[in-house]
Formats: C-alpha cells, sequence, structure tokens
C-alpha cells in the first residue's frame, strides 16, 4: 500500500514539475509569433493638443509555446504624441519609449493601452498621424501595430465671457469649448452661417444678452459635443445624448434668433428662463434639436416662435411649455428617444410648475407633427377648474398621437394617431410609420416624411411656410411637419 502511495505522489510531482516546465519554456523559433486583436489602433479625427479617449488591443499567445519580447516600443519615440502602456508597464520618455523582456507564456495574454496627444500641425484641415508599436521577439522577428490618427489645429476657448458684440467663426478651423461661453446682458454673439462649434462635457452656451445663430439651408450651423471617437463600433459619441450642457437664455435675454442650426446631443437642448412674455424671447426657424438627455425645449413664461424646427428623441420631454406665448408652425416633435423606455411625452404644456401659477397665454401647434412611442404623447396639465389662470392653447391642421378628442372648438383640421380607439385601424400609418427611418436599435433616424404618411398634403395653406427645414420650397398642397415630401427623393 506504502508502494502505490509513493509511486502516486512522485507521478503527481513529476507532473507537476513538468507542467512548471513546460509552461516556462520560452521558444526563439521564428514560426511563433503573436496574434493581435487588431493590428491597427485607430483614433479617427483628433483636435491637436487635446488629450484622447484611451483605445486597448489584446496581444495573445496561441502559438504553442512562450514567447518572449526583447523590447516593445514606439517606432518614432516621441515624435507623434502617442502615450502607451503595455501589460501595466509605460513606455516612458526616461526609458526611452520602451519597455523590455515582456514575456507572454502560452495560452496567455496581455493588454496595450494607447492615448494620444498629437502636436499642433500648423496648416488648416485634419493630418494624418502615424506611428507604429513595435514588438521586437526574442527570435528577432518584428511584429508591428499600427497606431494612427487625423489630427486638426483647433481654436481653444475656456470659460469665455463676452462682454462686448463678436463673432465666431469656424470655417477656417474648429473651435473648441471647454468650461462653457457666457454672453453678458449688454453684448450680442452671432455664429457665422457654417461655423461648428464642438463643446466639452462642462461647456454650453449661457445668455444674458443676445444670441444671433444664423445659418443657411446651405451652411447650417453646428452645436454639438467635442467627443469625435465612437461608443462602440457602430456608434459615435456624436449620436450619444448628454455630451455637453446646451443652450440657456436667461431672463434678461431677449432678441435672440437661432436659424439653420443644428443643435444635438446635449443634456437640456434649449432653456429660455421667465421673462416679459410681450417681448420676443427667442425665434428658432428652419432648425433641429435632437438627442437630449433632459428636455428639448423648455420654456417658462417666455415669447416663442418657432418655424420648421425639427425638435426630436430627448429622455424628458421634447418639448415643455410652462405658461408664456408660444406659436409653432410646421414643426416636427417625435419623442423615440433610445437610451431609456421611461421617456416623457412628445409635447407638454401647462399654466403652472413648482407650485408657481404661471398663465398660458397662447400655446398653438400649427401644420405639425407631434408622434412617438407610447399612447399619450401631446399633454395638457391645467389647473383645477376653479382656477382662473390662462390656459390657452389651439391645434390647427396637425398630427397628433393622443386620445381623440371631440367638441373641442380649439382643434381643427387633427389627424389623430389615437391607438386606443375602438375603431382604430391596426394597419394605419402610425408613429414611427411617418418617417423614412426609425431605427432605435442602431439609433439611427431620419425625419423626412414616409410616402405612406397621412401628414403629406394635409397641412392648412392659408397657415404655411413658403419654404420647408432644408430651405426647399412647399408646393400647393403642402405637408404637415418641418419637412416636404418630396417623390422623386423616397
Amino acid at each position: 500500500m506504502k508502494n502505490i502511495v509513493f509511486t502516486l505522489c512522485v507521478a503527481v510531482c513529476l507532473g507537476i514539475v513538468a507542467a512548471c516546465t513546460d509552461d516556462d519554456s520560452f521558444s526563439t523559433s521564428p514560426s511563433n509569433m503573436l496574434t493581435f486583436s487588431s493590428d491597427t489602433i485607430s483614433m479617427d479625427t483628433v483636435f491637436s493638443t487635446v488629450p484622447t479617449a484611451t483605445r486597448t488591443i489584446w496581444v495573445y499567445n496561441r502559438s504553442g509555446d512562450g514567447i518572449r519580447c526583447t523590447n516593445v516600443r514606439l517606432a518614432k519615440g516621441n515624435q507623434t504624441g502617442f502615450r502607451v502602456n503595455v501589460d501595466g508597464e509605460y513606455l516612458s520618455p526616461t526609458a526611452g519609449y520602451q519597455v523590455q523582456n515582456v514575456e507572454i507564456r502560452k495560452g496567455d495574454s496581455i493588454r496595450v493601452f494607447v492615448e494620444l496627444t498629437s502636436p499642433t500641425n500648423g496648416v488648416d484641415g485634419p493630418q494624418l498621424l502615424e506611428d507604429e508599436l513595435v514588438f521586437l521577439l526574442e527570435s528577432g522577428m518584428e511584429q508591428r501595430v499600427n497606431l494612427n490618427a487625423h489630427t486638426w489645429d483647433a481654436t481653444l476657448l475656456r470659460d469665455v465671457v463676452i462682454s462686448d458684440d463678436a463673432t465666431i467663426d469656424s470655417r477656417e478651423r474648429p473651435v473648441v469649448v471647454y468650461g462653457g461661453l457666457t454672453v453678458d446682458s449688454l453684448a450680442t454673439l452671432t455664429i457665422e452661417p457654417g461655423t461648428t462649434l464642438y463643446f466639452h462635457g462642462d461647456a454650453g452656451i449661457d445668455v444674458y444678452g443676445r444670441l444671433l445663430a444664423e445659418g443657411t439651408a446651405e451652411e447650417n450651423i453646428v452645436l454639438r459635443g467635442d467627443r469625435t471617437d465612437r461608443m462602440f463600433d457602430y456608434l459615435p459619441y456624436d449620436m450619444v445624448s448628454g455630451q455637453w450642457q446646451g443652450v440657456k437664455f436667461h431672463s434678461s435675454s431677449y432678441g435672440n434668433v437661432v436659424a439653420f442650426t443644428d443643435i444635438h446631443g446635449t443634456f437640456d437642448g434649449v432653456v429660455c428662463d421667465s421673462s416679459d412674455v410681450s417681448v420676443t424671447k427667442l425665434t428658432m426657424r428652419n432648425s433641429t434639436v435632437h438627442n437630449c438627455q433632459g428636455y428639448g425645449v423648455m420654456a417658462v413664461s417666455s415669447k416663442l416662435d418657432f418655424n420648421n424646427c425639427q425638435i426630436t428623441n430627448t429622455l424628458n420631454n421634447c418639448v415643455a411649455v410652462f405658461g408664456g406665448d408660444v406659436t409653432m408652425k410646421h414643426c416636427t416633435i417625435a419623442q423615440f428617444y433610445p437610451f431609456d423606455s421611461n421617456r416623457g411625452a412628445a409635447l407638454m404644456y401647462a399654466n403652472h410648475r413648482d407650485g408657481v401659477e404661471l398663465p398660458l397665454l397662447r400655446m398653438e401647434c400649427i401644420n405639425s407633427i407631434v408622434t412617438g412611442y407610447g399612447d399619450e404623447m401631446v399633454m395638457g396639465d391645467k389647473l383645477g377648474d376653479e382656477s382662473s389662470v390662462a390656459f390657452n392653447y389651439r391645434f390647427v391642421n396637425s398630427l397628433l398621437r393622443t386620445e381623440k378628442v371631440e367638441g373641442d372648438d380649439n382643434v381643427i383640421g387633427v389627424i389623430w394617431e389615437d391607438v386606443t380607439a375602438e375603431d382604430v385601424d391596426t394597419s394605419a400609418v402610425m408613429g414611427e410609420e411617418n418617417f423614412r427611418l426609425v431605427d432605435i436599435d442602431m439609433q439611427r433616424y431620419d425625419f423626412h416624411l414616409d410616402s405612406l404618411s397621412y401628414a403629406i398634403g394635409a397641412a392648412d395653406k392659408n397657415n404655411s411656410l413658403p419654404d420647408d427645414r432644408d430651405g426647399r420650397q412647399r408646393d400647393d398642397a403642402p405637408d404637415m411637419g418641418c419637412y416636404e415630401y418630396f417623390k422623386d427623393e423616397q
């Protein structure tokens, strides 16, 4: 019995020794090579002197034996601005941008982290920047991973306060904003057509004075986040909400004009503080507010005029009107926010907020589309019948996704998307079917009208605007919403 036990112990020990020996052996054969999860690390387009997010790859040893790297180095050293960490070891300047004796046992792997802060280019437009991460194996073989980015010299603005009239024009080079832009009460900020402003996560525009952002059909103004990389392969950060703070018009601000402007990827898109409702606070025309992690447009006791605007996909209500005087004509207000099923309505209007009475002098929705996921996309919130606070609203020739209303003189020529009605035609075009594309899984949207939409030809001609959101002329039978349907483009 003792002999059997002794023999088993010896066998086990020999097996352990053999296993250790096998795991600790390293090959110098040129045929034993590393495998990479990707042979390229691309940073997409980045701004020079601005640190990027971190990218990673995995390095696998599937060769059947251990592999030792004599060194891993950046081919161009300190010339490109790439920063690399290999298996916890930083390729530092003091080490000559390399690390020695990196071991990868058979069946094992290591992780490589790469960041970039590129130098300035000194020229306009994005420029290709490349380097290589070189793995020199003990066998003498070299394996390389390409590192690249298109770097773009930008104008950086940090915590800017505009005290005198000023103009921003980014057509020669992009403008990146940190901390925010503040327009003082006696100043006017003009944003030139074709300008794109890139806002960092902590930045937005606070307007105490006046903002004139008047693009053209050919040269829209774009206000967006500054991340140019991707959250996932299919999803750029530019398509993710909550990337910057949005635009806020404070109580002292009047006479603002936003035209042919695209505002997207914000927390709250446009916020208007309480002010004198006899004076127009904001005129917005031919513009887009899309994909917000809060409100699209939120107005408290303000006078606003919206023409040909797309306001879509927000976690809270796309449009929220708390008192004031608001007119929306030929607008597309659609709620298909993809990141949270607990999304708000498309349109909400009320004559109070947080216990404060706010007379709703006017809320007009004319020739517009108000739709989305859910049964009720139009929400009116009125103080009790005993209240004398004004609650004035009117819907004219609009497509509304809500329960049908009978006998209301304030509702004229409406097409109802009433999914609760007993006689609803389940084959009828509703919600997302009005539009060219609503892909909530891939977060792709196109709110131009589909050929089957009931909004086509259903607008009130007497209240129609001559052109649509894209600046194209409407025909004699105008369509609801901000986009005119053109058959040859379907």
